[in-house]
C-alpha cells in the first residue's frame, strides 16, 4: 500500500512530490473549498452528498463550478488503484481553488482560472473517546458565508485545538458569536438528552456536515439551539466522514457514558 496519492494537472504523484504554483489563492489567501470523504473497500461513501454540498458551496462564494461526478470518476479510481485501497479505507480529499493569480491583494479574478488536485492516503476511521474544553478564545461566526462553508481556512480550528491541547484535552467545541453550542474544530456535535439526538442548526454557523445532514435526513436527530453548557446526563459525539467519537470528558467534568458510536456512525454511512 503506498502511502498517499494525488492528482493535479494531468500528472499523478504523491502530495510530497506534486507541486502547486506558489500564486495559487489557496496558498496566499486560502481562497477555496474543499470536501474530505471515506474511502472504504475501493469506493468513495456518500460521494453525491459530498458533490452537491462542495457545489453548494462554490456557488455561494461565487466560484466557477467545481468538477462533477462524470469528471471525476475516473480520477477517483485511478487514485483508488494507485493506492491500493480496493481493499482498505481512506480520505480521499477534493480540492477547488480560485487559482492563480498575477495581481496582489484580495481583488478576485476572471473566472475560468480555478485549480483542481486531488489526494488519497489511507485513513482508518476514528471511534475513541476525546476529552473537550469550551473555548474561551474562538468562536463561530454564525452570519458568515464561510462558515456554511469547507474552506480550506482552518486557521480559527487550529488555535481552538491548541487552547484544548495546552489545557491536556484532545480537542475543543466551538461557541457561536451569541454564545450557544455550534460545533469541534473539525466535526458536528450531536448530543443526546432524554433519548432524542440533538445537534445545533445551520443558522448557529455550524458546518453542514455530510454525516450531521444524513442523521437529519433519516430522523435519528433533531435541530435545536443548545445552551452554552451540556446538562445532566447528556451524551455527546462529534462526528464526521472519517471518525464518531464520544466525549468523554468536557470542561474537566465527566460526560454520561456514550456506547454505540461506531454503530450509530455505521448507521448514517449506510
Amino acid at each position: 500500500m503506498t502511502a498517499s496519492v494525488a492528482w493535479i494537472n494531468g500528472q499523478w504523484g504523491t502530495a510530497a512530490s506534486l507541486q502547486l504554483p506558489l500564486d495559487d489563492r489557496s496558498l496566499l489567501l486560502a481562497d477555496g473549498i474543499f470536501e474530505t470523504m471515506l474511502i472504504h473497500n475501493g469506493e468513495p461513501q456518500l460521494l453525491q452528498e459530498h458533490l452537491q454540498r462542495w457545489s453548494d458551496g462554490a456557488a455561494l462564494l461565487g466560484m466557477d463550478p467545481p468538477p462533477q461526478r462524470d469528471a471525476l470518476g475516473p480520477l477517483i479510481a485511478g487514485a483508488i488503484q494507485r493506492s491500493q485501497l480496493s481493499e482498505a479505507d481512506g480520505a480521499l480529499r477534493l480540492n477547488w481553488s480560485r487559482g492563480s493569480t498575477s495581481q496582489r491583494g484580495i481583488g478576485l479574478p476572471a473566472s475560468g482560472h480555478h485549480r483542481f488536485w486531488l489526494t488519497l492516503q489511507a485513513c482508518a476511521p476514528t471511534f475513541s473517546p476525546v476529552t473537550t474544553i469550551t473555548s474561551c478564545h474562538e468562536r463561530r461566526n454564525d452570519s458568515s458565508l464561510l462558515s456554511r462553508c469547507k474552506t480550506f481556512a482552518y486557521g480559527q480550528a487550529i488555535q481552538a485545538r491548541r487552547e484544548a491541547q495546552e489545557q491536556g484535552a484532545d480537542d475543543a467545541l466551538l461557541l457561536n458569536t451569541t454564545g450557544v453550542l455550534c460545533c469541534g474544530t473539525a466535526a458536528n456535535l450531536l448530543v443526546r438528552r432524554r433519548g432524542q439526538w440533538l445537534t445545533p442548526a445551520l443558522s448557529s454557523g455550524c458546518l453542514p456536515g455530510v454525516m450531521r445532514s444524513r442523521a437529519l435526513a433519516q430522523g435519528i436527530a433533531v435541530e435545536t439551539e443548545l445552551a452554552a453548557e451540556f446538562e445532566a446526563d447528556d451524551q455527546a459525539v462529534l462526528i464526521n466522514s472519517l471518525s464518531c467519537r464520544p466525549i468523554a470528558f468536557h470542561n474537566g467534568k465527566s460526560m454520561a457514558a456514550m456506547t454505540g458510536a461506531l454503530e450509530l456512525w455505521q448507521s448514517l454511512l449506510h
